[in-house]
Formats: structure tokens, sequence, C-alpha cells
């Protein structure tokens, strides 16, 4: 959730060599009550999409955008440029059917790899997808209730809505963001969630190499 271009750079170093791939939430400050880059900085963004500069540290990342906008629509062409491996729309968001009718509209005219999510709150349940069944690859849970902000609380919900939407949507890649800790991340592994977005757990951290070492462990154990 960067404040700035500086700053995602400065989040990335610290997970650099860890993880493939990260998430990048993006926040208009009317969807959610908060505002990051690259709404308070679109110049930085213009050169990025233009093709001047690219996203820090791009060759070592796929990056993921969970775009927590009223209108997704206005940028999902430009973070695609920018060099999204993959784009997460809010279900609630005034914008989002129309976003996800113009990424699949793309993706048949450019082939293009990006892959598309669509989000829900933990409140939520499996028939308010209906409407976008065909639209999206995956699903993301929102661990917590008040999003846009790091740091908040699980909401015990979104692990009953992840066992539901496990059992409706068998082979559909789920994932959780929000919340996420090592006090449940087994917990949501069991319940069906096939990846693990976390921030505020790492970020946080003395040590985010060590927290993101726990946390993977925790994940996958008794696994294969």
């Amino acid at each position: 959730m960067p404040k700035s271009l500086r700053d995602l750079e400065a989040q990335l170093e610290r997970v650099r060599g860890e993880t493939s791939e990260v998430q990048i939430d993006i926040v208009d400050g009317m969807f959610a009550k908060n505002t990051t880059w690259p709404y308070k900085d679109r110049e930085a963004f213009q050169k990025i999409i233009s093709g001047d500069e690219g996203l820090p540290l791009w060759e070592e990342f796929d990056f993921q955008f969970d775009v927590m906008a009223v209108h997704p629509e206005q940028i999902t062409t430009d973070l695609i440029l920018a060099g999204a491996s993959s784009i997460i729309v809010h279900a609630k968001s005034e914008g989002s059917m129309q976003a996800l009718d113009g990424l699949q509209s793309a993706r048949k005219e450019d082939d293009f790899p990006v892959s598309v999510g669509i989000a829900i709150l933990p409140d939520a349940d499996a028939e308010s997808l209906t409407p976008f069944d065909g639209l999206y690859d995956f699903i993301q849970v929102m661990g917590i209730a008040r999003i846009g902000f790091q740091g908040e609380a699980f909401d015990s919900r979104a692990l009953a809505l992840v066992r539901k939407l496990r059992e409706t949507y068998c082979d559909t890649m789920i994932q959780v963001d929000g919340g996420v800790s090592l006090e449940n991340v087994r917990a949501l592994v069991d319940a069906g969630a096939s990846r693990l977005v976390v921030g505020s757990v790492i970020f946080t951290a003395d040590d985010s190499r060590a927290s993101i070492d726990r946390l993977r462990r925790s994940a996958n154990k008794n696994q294969v």
C-alpha cells in the first residue's frame, strides 16, 4: 500500500529474494478512506505507463494490483501498460462490471497474459459472484471488513466464506487478503485458501524475511 513510488521501492527491497510475486494495493480515496500511489503521484505513474521508466525491480517481481477504486475501469488499462501480471477488481465498486468486461475484451484482442481477480468482502455470500461468472480467473476474499488500511483485525466471517466458496468453486484459485497472520494462516489453508496475501505482519516485523519464512512454514505444514 505505497505512499509513493519511492516507498514502493523501499518495501520491495525488504522482500527481495523472498518472493517472486507482490500485491500492490492502490486506493483512490473514495472507495476506501485512504489514498495511495499512484493516485498521489500521477506524474511518476505516467512515466511508467508511457514506458519511459519501469516499476521498481520489475525484473524480479510479478506485480498484482488490487484496485480499490470507485471506477477501476479508469485505471486498469494503465496498469496493464505499467506491467501488471494480475489485476483485482472489487465486486462492490461502481465500475466493477465495466472494468471486468474491458479486461476480458482486451485479453481477447491483444492476447495479454494478465490474470483477473474479483474481490468480495467477508460478509458476502457465494451467490454474489454469479453476475461476474466468466469474467475472472480467481477470487479474492477480504479478511477484513474495513478495506484500504493495513493492520486491521481479521474478520472471522472470511473463514466461513472461504469454506463455502471452496465447496462451490472447487477448481478456482481462492486467495485471502487482509488480517492474515500466524494465528489464522493454517485455518485459512484448511478452509480452502490456495494463496494468502500478507502485509502488516511482514512489514511491521523487525525481520521481514524471518516473518515470511514462519508464515510459509505454517501455511504449508503437513504438505508434501
